[in-house]
């Protein structure tokens, strides 16, 4: 074979794998694309029903939460830490979500509160770095970190925040000492 079969032979083979996910990403999307909205649920209870229920089953109850998104995910998260106050699992998914809206203050109090409970969970200690982290201040952040890493010296998630916080102090304070105009 000469160079222009074997480029001949490369393009066909490149156009057939092309032609084949292709294809496939449209039998996968076609299964998406279902026009009977009725098969999503087979039983779907009106609002004004559920205003008036005392009693909501169960599996209604447990489906609430995903149809009215993330707001309602907050509020659950908030209160199992009114239950459960020492809960990490829903703490440190409540503080992304504030971090998410811009609200640090609030997910450190949310960090604190649980800190008050567990003092000594590294999990905690490392979201409470990064949302300090994320608002600047990188030297408690830093403290933090060492904290934890005297619990656990092997623990690689605390040793990549500590440096990332102190090649993020430097940059700030690189980008402080910059040219005065």
């Amino acid at each position: 074979m000469n160079s222009y079969e074997i480029s001949l032979w490369r393009h066909a083979r490149f156009f057939h794998s092309v032609l084949c996910l292709g294809s496939l990403a449209i039998v996968l999307l076609a299964g998406c694309a279902n026009p009977d909205r009725s098969a999503l649920s087979s039983r779907q209870t009106p609002l004004s029903d559920l205003a008036d229920a005392k009693a909501i089953d169960p599996a209604v109850r447990e489906r609430i939460p995903y149809s009215l998104g993330r707001d309602a995910d907050e509020q659950t998260l908030r209160d199992t830490l009114k239950q459960q106050p020492g809960n990490v699992d829903a703490a440190i998914p409540l503080a992304r979500v504030l971090l998410a809206r811009k609200s640090p203050d609030e997910a450190l109090e949310v960090l604190d509160n649980v800190l008050l409970a567990a003092p000594a969970d590294l999990r905690t200690l490392n979201a409470k770095g990064v949302v300090l982290d994320q608002k600047g201040h990188h030297h408690e952040a830093q403290g933090l970190y060492r904290k934890a890493l005297e619990r656990e010296p092997s623990n690689a998630m605390l040793r990549n925040n500590l440096k990332l916080s102190l090649a993020l102090e430097s940059k700030t304070e690189t980008e402080d000492a910059g040219p005065q105009p």
